[in-house]
């Protein structure tokens, strides 16, 4: 069955970095588009975003844009997540999913950006 594995988060200060990976398995994962969302406490899920299976085509939420940078490496089943110039903000729980038809989500990895 299809599972998603995130990992990579932690505790950085405002500015700093993080590098998110999911590791994707039970389906053939470059023929997916793929997603990074994130929820913070009391919020809803949302869209950080997401990449195409060719990893030609990206697109961003407007509050990561020009900060995040999604990537993928078919041949490793992953896909990643650059975090610069973190800010309070962006603490929440982050997760990756198929974009277009989800399956199940994972465990999902924490970023905390605190001073």
């Amino acid at each position: 069955q299809v599972q998603l594995v995130e990992s990579g988060g932690g505790l950085v200060q405002p500015g700093g970095s993080l590098r998110l990976a999911c590791a994707a398995s039970g389906f053939t994962f470059s023929n997916y588009y793929m997603g990074w969302y994130r929820q913070a406490p009391g919020k809803e899920r949302e869209l950080v975003a997401f990449i195409s299976g060719d990893g030609r085509s990206t697109s961003y939420a407007d509050s990561v844009r020009g900060r995040f940078t999604i990537s993928r490496d078919n041949a490793k089943n992953t896909v990643y997540l650059q975090m610069n110039s973190l800010n309070v903000e962006d603490t929440a729980m982050y997760y990756c999913n198929r974009h277009f038809s989800r399956a199940s989500w994972g465990q999902g990895t924490q970023a905390t950006v605190s001073s």
